[in-house]
């Protein structure tokens, strides 16, 4: 099973505020998302998520997801070849699924999958 490729990346900041307008600047749009908790941009297909102090997650680095048509194929899969879970699938809301792995090297992995 192929994968849709990465269209999320995920970074953790310290200050919502300031991180939003960097991103703004740097992205050239507003954000799509814009709450206490989480700034989502849409720019040129990608979706660039800002998510405050790491989030539930305790992210310390960004995170980059993976788009995949069935989530639980794709986690057998991975753990098959020696990737650990990390947070399992769980609904963020409408309908997308999200779950994490780690690598062999502790990299972190996200998967997404929309429903």
């Amino acid at each position: 099973m192929t994968t849709q490729g990465i269209k999320t990346v995920l970074h953790p900041v310290s200050d919502l505020a300031k991180a939003k307008t960097v991103y703004t600047a740097l992205l050239g749009v507003p954000p799509q998302t814009d709450s206490a908790y989480y700034v989502g941009f849409d720019a040129a297909g990608q979706h660039i998520g800002l998510v405050p102090g790491g989030g539930p997650q305790g992210m310390t680095s960004p995170v980059a997801y993976w788009h995949v048509n069935d989530i639980e194929t794709k986690l057998a899969d991975l753990t098959a070849a020696g990737a650990t879970v990390k947070e399992s699938p769980h609904d963020v809301g409408g309908g997308r699924l999200v779950a994490t792995v780690t690598d062999p090297d502790g990299n972190v992995l996200g998967l997404i999958q929309d429903r």
